[in-house]
């Protein structure tokens, strides 16, 4: 029975992920703490995966329930616990300290950092998607696969590309309802270069991009809307809520379904 399998946030935009059980609706359509914050440069860009591949040996763990993050980067024997919140400044200094240039950490608790503020709801994606994407490349697995592609909810119990169907037949509105949350497909998410790299070293894998593009037009769904793809570096979909599905909760195990309006 297709289910909510996973549910990962990012509290800080480009750091790694945390799993939780259930996930809060915000007025915007985003989750509560996802890409709450994130890291800027003096010149006041995204410090990210996609311009700064030294990001990715950083290594972070949230506590959501008491605002903290275990920071640890290369440089330091050991991670060290600062309070969200109170202590941005602090944060701010060891990531500069590693990354070599000076940032800042800013937050937004109403919308966060989507990198698509159209669409800033949940990133939809299954389990078998990720297995099937997974085996297109020797040596990686689920969970590293996970890592690279940073979806939102995962929902198990379907085969693989079953998401595309959440945005399938232009003009038509296709609802998921995961419990009792109505999100709306738009459309497939289309990719940066962040899955092409390693998510623990940043080390790029040969010829990724190409062989991404390859496999998914071969194995692109009969039933799938084919206009959405101008190009096939696509995977997982993105998605808005309406104002009515404020303050609803995101729980692991919610039943799935699909109605088209």
């Amino acid at each position: 029975m297709p289910h909510l399998a996973k549910t990962l946030l990012y509290p800080i935009k480009s750091l790694d992920g945390v799993e939780v059980e259930q996930a809060k609706i915000l007025a915007s359509g985003a989750l509560e703490y996802d890409r709450e914050f994130a890291i800027f440069d003096e010149q006041g860009r995204f410090v990210n995966g996609k311009r700064v591949s030294k990001i990715h040996l950083i290594r972070s763990q949230f506590d959501i329930s008491h605002r903290t993050i275990s920071l640890q980067t290369p440089k330091q024997n050991s991670p060290q616990v600062f309070h969200l919140d109170e202590e941005q400044p602090e944060i701010a200094a060891s990531l500069s300290d590693f990354l070599g240039f000076a940032v800042t950490l800013k937050q937004n608790p109403l919308l966060g950092f989507p990198d698509d503020t159209n669409s800033p709801g949940p990133t939809v994606i299954s389990t078998a998607t990720l297995t099937e994407v997974a085996s297109w490349f020797p040596g990686v697995n689920l969970d590293q696969m996970r890592r690279r592609i940073r979806a939102n909810i995962e929902i198990d119990g379907v085969p693989a590309f079953w998401e595309d169907q959440l945005f399938s037949q232009q003009g038509h509105i296709v609802s998921l309802r995961v419990g009792d949350v109505s999100l709306f497909g738009i459309n497939p998410c289309q990719r940066c270069l962040v899955p092409t790299r390693n998510p623990d070293s940043g080390e790029a894998y040969p010829n990724f991009q190409k062989i991404f593009v390859q496999q998914r037009q071969a194995t692109l769904p009969d039933w799938a809307d084919s206009s959405y793809f101008n190009h096939f570096y696509r995977l997982s979909v993105n998605t808005q809520l309406t104002p009515s599905e404020t303050g609803k909760v995101l729980q692991i195990g919610s039943k799935i379904n699909i109605i088209t309006l």
